[in-house]
């Protein structure tokens, strides 16, 4: 184990595993700047922008500071992150990957799997909290601040761990026949690992948001109506933009994880499957605040906002007051009907 670690340091490493796995020299890579990776720099950008603008919001308007909302924003806050860690990643590729030692190798790596990591992980917390938030009669009781540490808690903990394992040793350098062909220094029984933690997740969040579906479809009758079909909406739009993203990426993972070395060319073109993966960061924002009416307005001040400091004074929009359409603040006027709490949510559809 300890020559292992002490191979972290040589650069020659990652000619060797590269060479193993993909028959490939510093010669025939690409420079890295070519016009693919200029649109995944690009992409990365308004991924960047996007959610940041996501994040702005959230923090300028305290009417948006309830639990929710904060799961909103840890969720933008991990796919702003995702979009900086891809966009690094793609610039530190192509023949600029052999300047690098294999640790370097692992952070650069390891980042992009740990906050992508973090973004699915946050669907499942906010998943959680809608559960729970359905299920319990009294909505968001006095253990509301210390289920969202925990749960926000754990996302990261857990993407931190799954992105570290390679670099404390969870990799293949020593045996060669057991790395990836996709990231040559990862091990192909990592790859399974982290592709079935993944489609856990997935199963989860199905079997929580079709729990949700029964509890509201069981309801009065006033309330399996709209709210019923804008939850379906929801889950539509939000299992089909995971299902979408994500599945050509994990079967190319498990391809790898079965494929024997370079047996499958489609391997070699796995970086396309991943930067379409890279767009569930792009529309995770749409999904979870564009719903939202009054995230729309708030967006709408934000850009105001900028615009006016572009021209050096403030804008009018700055200072307008916004005004609720949710039941964030009208909720509780509204009839009261202690079996559905749902009705006391916000008018994002989450």
């Amino acid at each position: 184990m300890g020559s292992i670690y002490k191979d972290y340091f040589n650069p020659l490493k990652i000619r060797e595993h590269y060479n193993y796995t993909k028959g490939l020299t510093e010669s025939q890579l690409s420079p890295g700047r070519d016009p693919v990776s200029v649109t995944i720099v690009v992409l990365c950008c308004l991924i960047v922008l996007e959610n940041l603008l996501v994040l702005l919001s959230v923090y300028r308007n305290k009417k948006f500071h309830s639990a929710m909302f904060i799961f909103i924003g840890n969720l933008a806050f991990s796919d702003l992150l995702a979009g900086l860690a891809f966009m690094a990643n793609v610039l530190l590729s192509g023949r600029y990957t052999f300047s690098l030692t294999p640790v370097q190798w692992f952070v650069r790596e390891g980042t992009a799997f740990a906050t992508l990591a973090a973004s699915v992980l946050s669907l499942l917390a906010i998943a959680i909290e809608r559960h729970v938030a359905i299920t319990k009669v009294k909505l968001y009781g006095s253990d509301k601040n210390c289920r969202m540490v925990l749960l926000i808690g754990a996302c990261w903990v857990i993407s931190v761990a799954i992105g570290g394992l390679p670099i404390m040793g969870w990799n293949c350098m020593g045996q060669l026949e057991d790395c990836s062909t996709v990231l040559p220094l990862y091990s192909k029984r990592y790859i399974l690992f982290v592709v079935t933690v993944f489609t856990a997740i997935l199963l989860s969040i199905v079997v929580l948001y079709g729990h949700i579906y029964c509890i509201v479809r069981s309801s009065h009758a006033e309330i399996a109506g709209t709210q019923t079909l804008a939850l379906l909406k929801t889950v539509t739009i939000v299992l089909g933009a995971f299902i979408v993203c994500w599945l050509p990426a994990f079967i190319i993972l498990l391809l790898d994880t079965s494929c024997a070395i370079k047996a499958c060319p489609v391997l070699y073109k796995a970086d396309y499957f991943f930067s379409f993966a890279a767009l569930n960061s792009a529309v995770n924002p749409v999904i979870y605040t564009l719903r939202s009416k009054d995230m729309r307005k708030e967006f709408l001040r934000v850009l105001c906002c900028w615009g006016g400091a572009g021209r050096g004074k403030p804008a009018k929009c700055c200072m307008v007051p916004l005004r609720s359409s949710s039941s964030l603040e009208h909720g509780t006027q509204k009839q009261e009907l202690p079996t559905s709490p749902i009705l006391r949510e916000c008018t994002t559809s989450v």
